[in-house]
């Protein structure tokens, strides 16, 4: 049998590229004009890569290595992974060696970075830039329903375990609203927000500012616009009871005026610190129920230079519309937005059978009725009690909260559209976002994961049940009730059970936001900072057209 080295030598001199010494190619270079050389390969024109041409002259092929070693170097090429040393090595010996290069071609190296390979580059930069500017700013989370971006403050930045990490991540890329972990909005101990640091959302876009003093808490948003909504860059929430025992005298207390403007001054520190450009400062039914509410507002302005305005309960309604619209059910024909507060509640049918595909805040067009009832958490407690609730005082409560729903204009006709099966709830207050972090088991309450939850009937049925044969000392216990709300809440529940009782959805949706985003959205749609982006998006597609 014949060595496999020597079959191999036979068919490269049957191919013409015999070792050195082959006498076939000795003859045809002579038979070309070409002078023989001493055992070596004559330059000649190669089509392809230099190296390809280099290989073909350069050293002899070793036994046994000249096939495989060539597939290798083309697998190379084909991957990109030769160095650029080698590559800038080989044109430098091509051209001493005199090597020409066919159809006018200047030789390249095989390092020559492809269009692909450089987008790929540029897309690794970025990520590194990303990465890098992550670990000087803060994590931000975005809600793409409400188009509302949160950041969280300087005591919370991170998530604290790998699956808040990954949900944080999904938040950022598809823009889920998200407040910090942990941080109350509505109710549960009135936590500030903490130390926002300022984010950009649009450059150098104006900030706005919007307050809410109701009968129970104090609440700030600072929001910057965005191309579709807006960024909050801080807040600030604190329990002040400012209807302290307004149902009963007509008069705001000594001592609840004192707390609420010592929570006014701290909202003023962070208005003047960030510069807001525009805002609105809104007063509720605790300034507008008590005789001496009047007074206590020019105080405010005395002492803290902020200048409240008190608003109607009409006008209360239409925000808490506009700051909860985004999370109605797409496929709804009907909306029961209900807002129980501490001094009054707000309930708004929502007929949205003609509203062709009207969304966000264009809903705020499709108020069919609205009533605002003169009972909220804080009154209907002072007259029954809250600490500890018998079923019969539970009772009692729902009677008096019910008896103020019969004024409610085109109650029959929300009968007949709910028959219909696609109205669902709406709820905003800090007596649903309790329902719903006892329901979800939360052992610390969870913007994130409150706001935007369904509840079926009977889940509903079940946590009121629940926190209705709570008693007082397990309600202060709980994480998403605490000591500051656990007097209270059982009167929320006897409001949402009236509610419940006189119109009957088999779903409710959560809303952990209000007053507060309706006044931002508003502020923002009034001075078209969401027109101009589509107007311009429009011109620039004009403009291409025209180019074209």
């Amino acid at each position: 049998m014949e060595p496999r080295g020597a079959s191999r030598r036979r068919r490269k001199r049957k191919s013409g590229k015999g070792p050195k010494g082959n006498p076939a190619a000795q003859a045809n270079s002579a038979a070309n004009g070409a002078p023989p050389t001493d055992g070596q390969i004559p330059s000649r024109a190669v089509n392809g890569p230099v190296d390809q041409a280099l290989s073909a002259q350069g050293q002899p092929a070793r036994k046994g290595e000249g096939a495989s070693s060539s597939q290798k170097r083309r697998k190379k090429r084909k991957r990109g992974r030769t160095h650029k040393t080698d590559g800038a090595q080989a044109v430098g010996a091509g051209a001493a060696d005199g090597v020409p290069v066919q159809d006018g071609t200047k030789p390249q190296s095989d390092t020559a970075t492809s269009l692909k390979g450089k987008k790929a580059a540029r897309r690794r930069g970025r990520r590194r830039k990303q990465v890098s500017s992550s670990a000087e700013q803060p994590a931000t989370a975005q809600n793409s329903a409400a188009g509302i971006t949160v950041a969280t403050p300087l005591t919370e930045r991170g998530p604290s375990t790998p699956s808040d990490r990954i949900q944080e991540a999904r938040s950022r890329r598809h823009g889920e609203n998200r407040l910090p972990s942990g941080q109350r909005d509505h109710g549960n101990g009135g936590r500030s927000g903490g130390a926002y640091e300022g984010t950009s959302g649009r450059n150098n876009a104006p900030l706005y500012a919007a307050l809410d003093l109701g009968t129970n808490n104090c609440r700030l948003l600072i929001a910057r616009p965005e191309d579709r909504g807006f960024r909050v860059v801080d807040a600030y929430s604190r329990i002040v009871r400012l209807g302290e025992g307004v149902g009963s005298n007509r008069m705001l207390s000594d001592a609840a005026m004192e707390r609420a403007i010592d929570a006014l001054a701290q909202c003023h520190r962070k208005l003047a610190d960030r510069g807001v450009a525009r805002s609105r400062l809104i007063a509720t039914e605790a300034c507008r129920a008590a005789e001496n509410g009047a007074a206590f507002i020019e105080r405010v302005k005395t002492e803290t230079g902020l200048a409240l305005e008190v608003v109607d309960r009409e006008t209360e309604a239409r925000l808490a519309v506009a700051g909860c619209a985004s999370l109605v059910d797409h496929e709804a024909d009907g909306v029961i937005l209900f807002d129980i507060g501490g001094g009054s509640s707000e309930i708004v049918w929502l007929d949205l059978r003609n509203r062709c595909g009207a969304r966000g805040y264009a809903l705020t067009r499709f108020i069919r009725s609205w009533i605002s009832l003169p009972v909220g958490v804080v009154n209907l407690a002072e007259r029954h009690g809250g600490v500890h609730v018998t079923p019969d005082i539970f009772e009692a409560m729902i009677e008096d909260a019910a008896e103020h729903l019969a004024a409610f204009n085109l109650a029959s006709n929300l009968t007949e559209a709910i028959a219909s099966g696609r109205v669902h709830m709406l709820g905003t207050s800090g007596t649903v976002t309790t329902l719903a972090g006892v329901h979800l088991g939360l052992k610390r309450y969870d913007r994130r994961r409150v706001d935007g939850t369904w509840l079926e009937d009977g889940d509903v049925s079940r946590m009121i049940d629940q926190l209705r044969d709570m008693p007082y000392e397990a309600r202060v216990d709980n994480p998403c009730i605490g000591a500051d709300r656990a007097d209270l809440v059982l009167a929320g529940c006897a409001i949402l059970e009236a509610i419940r009782r006189r119109w009957s959805c088999s779903r409710l949706r959560v809303a952990d936001r209000g007053l507060r985003e309706g006044i931002l959205t508003e502020l923002m749609a009034a001075d078209g900072v969401w027109s101009h982006r589509k107007n311009g998006a429009r011109q620039d597609r004009g403009r291409q057209r025209n180019r074209t």
